[in-house]
């Protein structure tokens, strides 16, 4: 019990020292202004938001409630057969690794 309390104690530290030297440098790359790799990083985060929105929105004109419950039944029926033959191939391997004949 007193090896876990010491391992969720360093790593309790660890997080507050991380996140105390993420605020440092955060303070700092403030204080020196935007980047070329923050805005980069800003203009990809807009083009992926615009992006996503746009294929939400054609996602939202092109729903079909008729194929939607097509794409259920086919994953309960393929979830359901993927169920039995992974069970079928356990029960061999253990019937192998136990000797039984």
């Amino acid at each position: 019990m007193g090896t876990r309390c010491l391992l969720v104690l360093l790593l309790v530290l660890l997080v507050l020292k991380c996140d105390v030297q993420g605020d440092d440098m955060a303070r700092q790359d403030e204080a020196t202004g935007p980047t070329l790799l923050s805005q980069m990083q800003e203009s990809l985060y807009d083009y992926w938001g615009s992006a996503k929105a746009a294929a939400q929105d054609l996602y939202k004109k092109t729903y079909l409630t008729a194929v939607d419950e097509k794409i259920r039944d086919m994953y309960s029926t393929s979830t359901a057969a993927v169920r039995i033959y992974t069970g079928i191939l356990t029960d061999q391997i253990l019937s192998m690794l136990s000797g039984d004949s």
